[in-house]
């Protein structure tokens, strides 16, 4: 089985699909014959598929997300990229006004088999305008799924899902993980939504988290085995169906919980899942749930204090021995 780079697998579901189905198609700002897209995701597709299927758009996330919406009520299949997360707010109608309540308001007459791409997080020093982690948002609107693979081997396998999905799906990427390298199959290969992955077994605590804060997460589980602290590391995969089940029954091993994102703390995807575990898991807890967040404040510039906001492995094993 070959190593690929996150980055590769990505390119390598969406060539896959794009040959299995004619109705698929590429748009968004750079992603074309020039750039490749800005982390170069996209780069050789173009002159694969031609300019007519991997095609570049004005700077206008309200017009990529608008005409995305518009192709696919009409029989098509598009991948739009908008490339920065944090810009997504300019399309907020057509995501989650437009996108998201079609089937529903249409009486299950139409669907939206659309994919929006995009990529969140810090770790870049390129300020608060293009370092958000804004996930939660789009977990609160009916309608949308929400996928956020952190390794490569998902990342190939939810591209191809969500591809296939007759549904909007909001298909989140981080920036430090695209260089990340794992084995990736070949052969055609799809990942189900709403089934987290174990990333890592362990009986002392639970550790649910998202995209970078994983690999942050694994490795600190590594470290305090050697204290003899032994941690069960939770890789959601998807936010929109979110797997419960996986989740709580790691709680009820472990009795403990810590919940590690990038996000801001009010209002985090972190938010959701401990008030989920406190209503379903509550009597197998045997000490309060801990979150790891970044604190509420815009995402900094400057490098020391980027890394500051950003929770690091420190963070990450003093809430694990705190809770233990």
């Amino acid at each position: 089985m070959p190593e690929m780079t996150y980055r590769d697998a990505l390119k390598a579901g969406l060539r896959e699909e794009m040959l299995r189905d004619e109705r698929v198609f590429i748009m968004g700002e750079d992603v074309g014959l020039r750039w490749g897209g800005a982390f170069k995701v996209t780069k050789g597709l173009a002159e694969e598929f031609g300019e007519d299927r991997v095609r570049d758009t004005p700077i206008s996330e309200n017009t990529i997300a608008g005409a995305a919406v518009g192709a696919a009520i009409t029989g098509l299949i598009p991948v739009a990229e908008i490339m920065f997360g944090d810009l997504i707010t300019l399309a907020m109608d057509q995501v989650c006004n437009q996108a998201a309540k079609m089937r529903y308001m249409f009486g299950g007459q139409t669907s939206v088999p659309l994919v929006l791409r995009s990529v969140f997080g810090g770790g870049k020093n390129i300020a608060s305008h293009h370092s958000q982690s804004l996930e939660s948002w789009f977990m609160h609107t009916p309608g949308l799924k929400i996928a956020v693979p952190a390794f490569a081997y998902d990342v190939k396998g939810l591209i191809k899902t969500a591809i296939r999905d007759p549904d909007p799906v909001m298909f989140f990427e981080h920036k430090l993980v695209y260089d990340k390298k794992e084995e990736v199959p070949d052969e055609d290969y799809t990942i189900p939504f709403g089934q987290a992955r174990i990333r890592r077994e362990g009986a002392d605590v639970t550790v649910w988290g998202t995209f970078f804060m994983l690999h942050r997460a694994i490795e600190v589980a590594d470290e305090l085995e050697k204290e003899g602290i032994s941690v069960e590391v939770i890789d959601p995969r998807t936010l929109a169906p979110l797997d419960v089940k996986t989740l709580t029954d790691s709680v009820k091993k472990t009795g403990r919980l810590v919940l590690v994102t990038e996000e801001t703390k009010t209002g985090a995807s972190t938010a959701e899942v401990a008030a989920i575990v406190q209503e379903d898991a509550f009597d197998w807890l045997d000490a309060p749930i801990k979150r790891v967040n970044a604190p509420d404040t815009p995402v900094p510039f400057s490098p020391p204090l980027e890394d500051y906001f950003i929770p690091n492995n420190k963070r990450i094993a003093q809430a694990i021995r705190d809770i233990v």
